[in-house]
């Protein structure tokens, strides 16, 4: 592989994202870790690793800053012709404990396809 985006669990990929990653391979992780990842893997195929945060560039005022507005445009433009959909699988309303509890559960289960949405505060 050229590029692997890892959109979860990157101490639990790691390993397997360095052995099939090509030399000079990108790995992009969107994911925190509270592991130590071990870099020595990727050295002998000289391979890139990466994380991205959406709010790096606001955070701190980089000079690109106006990027995020046209990536969040371009975005928006894709979602509103339909070529981006969202992975939204529930949706608990109103946003109340019972709701928050129900909501986690579910997360917790390791079960969950997509995203739960908690909408509407009572």
């Amino acid at each position: 592989m050229d590029y692997i985006f890892c959109l979860n669990s990157t101490e639990k990929h790691w390993k397997s994202m360095a052995a099939v990653i090509a030399p000079q391979g990108k790995i992009c992780s969107i994911v925190e870790t509270d592991e130590l990842l071990n870099l020595t893997l990727l050295k002998d195929k000289s391979v890139t690793f990466v994380w991205e945060l959406m709010f790096t560039r606001s955070m701190f005022g980089t000079p690109d800053m106006i990027e995020q507005h046209k990536l969040l445009n371009e975005v928006g433009r894709l979602v509103d012709k339909g070529v981006i959909r969202t992975t939204t699988t529930d949706k608990l309303e109103p946003i109340n404990a019972a709701n928050l509890r129900k909501a986690h559960a579910m997360l917790e289960s390791g079960r969950t396809v997509g995203k739960v949405v908690l909408e509407r505060f009572e």
